[in-house]
């Protein structure tokens, strides 16, 4: 008996032992893999902020780090169709506080979603593990509780250069990323509910995803890039 049933082109060279080979069994036989279908119906939000009102909740802490997130963060609101007095931003001291006030902004009742953006750096104790695993079942928590799509935009890494790395150099911006997802989840939760109500995938703003209509990439701005001036951060929260 194989492990897979369907052959692929470019594999069918390629030599597996077979299950029976731990049992004693010498013989092999040609690795076949199951081909996924092209097109399986799932839904999708849509990149489109438009009229829509956002949250971010910022962590002053490793402020060199979490200006760059959050300057990318409004970037992608804004190319996505927000307007600028559509997105307010709060402050807290650090990371640990950002779900206290995501849960506060979310039970208002005024934002489709918010974006929470910190950054940890691990020390030399074990403050680091208890702030990230706080940090992180908190805002899911606040998400899962109130319904407000919460996007998770705190890095949390061991070194200073994979901060920098996440905050619009190798890696890509974290915040930007952070933006997007929570554009796509307002589209998606709220065309959810809406099919659940008897709404049709039209006036959801829902899309299926094998209907073959991509959406375009969506990219930071070259003003949303940062030089890669590297300053002095704070491990912890």
């Amino acid at each position: 008996m194989n492990f897979f049933s369907a052959d692929v082109r470019g594999f069918r060279g390629l030599k597996t032992f077979s299950p029976q080979r731990t049992q004693g069994i010498t013989g092999e036989r040609t690795l076949k893999i199951e081909s996924v279908p092209e097109t399986l119906p799932a839904l999708e939000g849509k990149l489109d902020a438009s009229g829509k009102h956002f949250a971010i909740v910022v962590s002053r802490f490793n402020a060199f780090i979490t200006e760059r997130l959050l300057l990318s963060a409004c970037d992608g609101l804004i190319r996505t169709g927000a307007r600028k007095q559509d997105i307010d931003i709060v402050r807290v001291p650090g990371a640990f506080e950002i779900p206290l006030a995501a849960r506060t902004l979310a039970a208002t009742g005024k934002y489709d979603a918010l974006i929470c953006i910190g950054c940890l750096l691990r020390g030399d104790t074990a403050h680091y593990d208890v702030i990230v695993n706080e940090v992180t079942r908190g805002i899911g928590q606040s998400a899962q509780e109130t319904g407000v799509p919460h996007a998770f935009g705190v890095l949390t890494c061991d070194t200073l250069e994979q901060a920098i790395d996440r905050a619009g150099l190798k890696m890509g911006n974290k915040g930007f990323e952070a933006a997007l997802a929570a554009v796509e989840m307002v589209s998606l939760t709220a065309g959810i509910r809406g099919q659940g109500s008897g709404g049709s995938e039209r006036g959801s703003g829902l899309r299926a995803s094998g209907s073959g209509v991509k959406q375009k990439p969506i990219f930071p701005s070259r003003s949303a890039r940062p030089r890669n001036d590297k300053g002095a951060a704070k491990k912890g929260r």
